[in-house]
């Protein structure tokens, strides 16, 4: 017996509702078959059988509401022995017929692994939060090579992170069934090891139809229906998640009609939203050129090269704030002199102490969560008509990498030392540049800095990294003359760019944030005295 629970459902998401149940009991159903759907404030999730058997018991009904943990049903073996009134007869005709889709072509995997006896699947890893597929960078091991378990054998590029798939038992690679640029979710296998000589020459006698039908079943689960040549009023007998239909009923449009990007061409709540917001927006967009479908063909001394899934989400995730926010930029300039005294006068002794050295991004961080503190507008979100108001201060720092430009966060800035913040970030900025983020060390940002200053930047206008509405811009040092006290001096100056969601964030807020950091930074005894 095995129990179905409620996997881990994303950052700070603890709870989920029954959604809708796709198998009921009594039904056979093989592994990483879809159960039953579990609806979260942010996504749909779907839970699928970890092996082949019988749903024997649901124990959780539909528009229940569950934890991360909790028992949703049980899963018996597939000779029908879990449910304790079957008699024996009923039990081996349904071993009989359980036996028969084992002859299919789609399910030639299962016989494959069952008859090597020793094969271990490989499948990709959670990828995160509303992260639900990515592309297969590249193998690093081929078929026959020796790998030991927690080996990296593949690499998978999300919309955010390169993620690292780990060889799951020591042995030797025995098949691959995706190949590099291929679409994975999480779950799907793209490899098996085999432990011994017996498990690979299973695999090489049936891999490549096994192989076939994972590729052919991935890409008919990815379709849309207009790719599949169902036209929206021929999905009548497509079931719909409850979500769905109460975002569907809210925008008036018909369920049936929206496109569906989840499994078997369903439509998700996301999906649903797009197509309300799309639907709502046509006037507006109707006379707007579309792009051409056709490529342009390069010169002679012209080169193409696709986009990376990171490059390609940045430039989305850019675009949409831009066309989202109502953003807007103001500016200040601050006199650095005390801090780099400071930090003159203390960065031997804080280096021996601490381990780290002593850095600006220290001082920045605990001025910004102070003006946070005071300005709690730019520390906050818009979700629909409410505006979500954060009592807590996790800072992203934005990281360029050779892959693109990354936002690690810092989280509990206001818990932390400007030790403990300098600390953070070497860490983080160190796991950037060796690849290693992951999904979580990415989400969950409050407010973002980005330093254009490291690379000769004197001014900019940061663009705002959704659904933040704050972003704060640093620049680099330049000795410039200012006027102090009637006299002219010459100060190590920097200006500051602070770009805000105009829609919650008042331009006398805005400024007041911008000045109370300035502040901070020309008097550091502010921060120590909480003044």
């Amino acid at each position: 017996m095995t129990d179905i629970v409620v996997p881990q459902l994303g950052e700070s998401v603890t709870e989920a509702t029954v959604g809708q149940w796709l198998k009921k009991a009594g039904d056979k159903v093989s592994k990483d078959e879809v159960l039953v759907e579990l609806e979260t404030d942010k996504v749909s999730v779907e839970v699928a059988a970890t092996a082949d058997g019988t749903l024997s018991e649901i124990v959780a009904n539909e528009g229940d509401t569950v934890e991360i943990g909790a028992i949703l049903g049980r899963l018996g073996s597939g000779s029908g022995e879990a449910p304790a009134s079957e008699e024996s007869a009923p039990a081996e005709a349904k071993s009989e017929s359980a036996e028969q889709p084992k002859e299919e072509a789609p399910k030639e995997e299962a016989s494959a692994s069952s008859g090597g006896g020793d094969l271990t699947d490989v499948s990709v890893p959670p990828m995160g939060e509303s992260v639900t597929e990515g592309t297969l960078g590249e193998f690093l091991k081929k078929v026959g090579d020796k790998v030991s378990k927690d080996e990296t054998i593949a690499e998978i590029e999300t919309d955010k992170v390169a993620l690292e798939v780990p060889a799951t038992a020591d042995g030797t690679i025995a098949e691959l069934l995706v190949s590099p640029g291929d679409t994975v979710t999480p779950g799907s296998v793209i490899a098996r090891i085999s432990g011994g000589a017996g498990g690979s020459a299973a695999a090489s006698s049936g891999g490549s139809v096994t192989k076939e039908a994972r590729v052919t079943e991935g890409a008919a689960t990815s379709q849309t229906p207009a790719e599949t040549g169902q036209s929206a009023s021929g999905q009548e007998d497509r079931p719909v998640s409850p979500s769905v239909r109460r975002v569907a009923a809210e925008g008036g449009v018909n369920p049936q009609d929206i496109p569906g990007t989840g499994r078997d061409g369903r439509a998700t709540k996301a999906d649903a939203v797009d197509f309300v917001n799309k639907a709502a927006q046509a006037p507006k967009t109707e006379s707007k050129p579309q792009p051409a479908a056709s490529q342009r063909e390069i010169g002679p001394r012209e080169e193409r090269v696709k986009m990376t899934r990171l490059r390609q989400t940045i430039a989305r995730r850019l675009k949409e704030a831009q066309d989202t926010a109502a953003m807007l930029t103001t500016f200040n300039d601050v006199d650095m002199s005390a801090v780099m005294a400071l930090r003159s006068k203390y960065k031997e002794n804080f280096a021996e102490k601490h381990g780290v050295k002593l850095g600006f991004m220290g001082f920045f961080t605990k001025a910004i969560v102070s003006a946070l503190q005071e300005i709690p507008a730019v520390n906050a979100e818009i979700d629909g008509t409410d505006i979500i108001y954060k009592n807590y201060y996790d800072i992203g720092m934005a990281v360029g990498t050779d892959k693109g430009l990354v936002v690690p966060v810092i989280r509990d800035c206001d818990e932390l030392s400007i030790a403990g913040i300098e600390r953070e970030l070497g860490n983080l900025a160190r796991k950037a540049r060796d690849g290693d983020l992951t999904i979580g060390d990415m989400q969950g940002g409050t407010f973002t800095v980005t330093n254009g200053g490291v690379y000769g930047s004197l001014m900019s206008t940061p663009i705002l990294n959704p659904p933040q509405s704050g972003v704060l811009g640093m620049h680099r040092i330049e000795q410039r003359p200012v006027a102090i006290n009637g006299k002219v001096e010459i100060r190590p100056m920097m200006y500051l760019a602070l770009s805000y969601d105009h829609r919650i964030v008042d331009g006398k807020e805005a400024v007041t944030f911008l000045v109370r950091v300035k502040e901070a930074l020309e008097d550091p005894e502010r921060l120590l005295l909480d003044v």
